[in-house]
């Protein structure tokens, strides 16, 4: 680590310790956008794990933590409730009628299990062995029309691409027109002002755009055989054909938003942080077959989703507070994924870890991410890539990082393949 990269986080500490407890907010998108996160939430799994925020943006709201208190709200979905009708699953939903759009994700038992059933073979084993040797064309593909010896926008024109070539597939669109679902994804999660949309009416706007092509979809794979795409797989579904159409466009947004930002975001972020381990990159560089342990280690250290939210259904006393029925409650994985007492060296990236599938960015229990094999596999595959071709990728600047307190990502990342001489 450079000098001003040391002040930085100096600085960020200093500004963490300062600030009154009751006071420290979590929730604020600036601060993963500055990259300044790290200590507060140091602070509060040290000082307040369960810790109560008031907010006039979301509203008020518990932050857990600390990784086995997460662990405990994720596995007991009897008081956290995922119900889209109590606001769902980030900490931006609202609860009623009108809340979060109702998605699998955003359900508890039974519902929950039926539907999630309904998508889960398009990452069975065997689909995945099928979809191996497309992931590893189309990566070889687009890491050989890469610039050599030029600056360019790593985000764009890789972790960007490579996924959004991989959801057209699952969903079966049309692949000349897939940006579309990068753009749509972006504008789900987006806060207006910040980059994406300007305003809420235009972010409404792409939404709505987003769910009359999607109903278009459906028509044409419901009144078809069924195949084995996502679309397809919902509208012949035992448990989905028959849902109404707030619950189809919710679970499009899950599928679109779940197979879009994470793995993206995993992609930067490993090549962000080889480039700040060099002694890391190194060692890969040394050891191509370190990429199996790394790849977990990656997601891990990215956390691309910065939290999920549940909803207590009853009072409940925990870790010495009680949790009143109705509270919005916040596992914050990007946290428990640097909590020092579950695991070893948390803020040091490390790409041979003893344990690297130690980590919560998955989720746990019976929400936990159901394309978790997927975006392995595809990280897997990029870094094979890159290894066989470049002998290093150089940031090239500073990276631009999402103004968000969920999708924990980047807008864009500078880098430079040397010419080789």
């Amino acid at each position: 680590m450079d000098d001003a990269a040391q002040d930085f986080k100096a600085d960020a500490r200093a500004a963490a310790y300062a600030t009154p407890l009751a006071d420290i907010n979590v929730g604020d998108p600036e601060i993963f956008r500055s990259n300044t996160w790290e200590p507060l939430f140091e602070r509060l799994r040290n000082e307040d794990p369960v810790h109560w925020t008031r907010s006039t943006r979301y509203g008020d709201f518990w932050s857990i933590t600390k990784y086995d208190h997460i662990l405990e709200v994720d596995t007991n979905h009897q008081v956290f409730s995922s119900e889209a009708s109590l606001g769902g699953i980030t900490i931006f939903g609202e609860g009623g009628p009108e809340g979060m759009l109702p998605m699998f994700i955003a359900m508890d038992p039974p519902k929950h299990d039926v539907q999630r059933k309904t998508v889960s073979p398009i990452v069975s084993p065997a689909n995945l062995a099928n979809m191996e040797p497309i992931i590893r064309e189309r990566a070889g593909k687009i890491l050989d029309e890469l610039p050599i010896g030029e600056t360019f926008d790593w985000v764009d024109r890789v972790s960007m691409e490579l996924t959004t070539q991989m959801l057209a597939t699952l969903f079966d669109f049309p692949f000349e027109e897939r940006r579309k679902l990068t753009w749509w994804s972006d504008v789900v999660t987006a806060v207006p002002g910040f980059g994406v949309v300007d305003t809420m009416e235009e972010k409404q706007a792409g939404i709505r755009e987003c769910f009359e092509y999607f109903t278009r979809l459906w028509n044409e794979r419901v009144n078809a055989p069924p195949k084995g795409d996502l679309i397809s797989m919902l509208a012949h579904g035992e448990a989905t054909r028959n849902m109404d159409a707030r619950e189809y466009n919710g679970n499009v947004l899950l599928l679109l938003v779940g197979g879009n930002d994470t793995t993206r975001n995993s992609i930067s972020g490993g090549l962000v942080a080889l480039n700040q381990n060099p002694d890391q990159y190194a060692k890969l560089r040394a050891n191509p077959e370190l990429v199996s342990s790394m790849v977990p280690e990656i997601i891990r250290w990215q956390t691309p989703l910065a939290h999920m939210r549940r909803t207590a259904v009853a009072d409940f006393e925990f870790h010495g507070k009680t949790i009143r029925k109705g509270d919005k409650v916040i596992m914050w994985y990007a946290s428990g994924n640097r909590d020092e007492e579950a695991i070893e060296t948390p803020n040091q990236f490390i790409i041979d870890r003893e344990r690297p599938r130690h980590h919560m960015a998955f989720g746990f229990g019976i929400h936990r991410c159901v394309g978790n094999r997927l975006a392995e596999m595809q990280l897997r595959i990029v870094w094979e890539e890159i290894l066989k071709r470049f002998p290093v990728v150089e940031l090239a600047g500073e990276p631009s990082r999402v103004y968000s307190c969920f999708v924990k990502g980047y807008d864009h990342v500078p880098v430079r393949i040397p010419a080789r001489y």
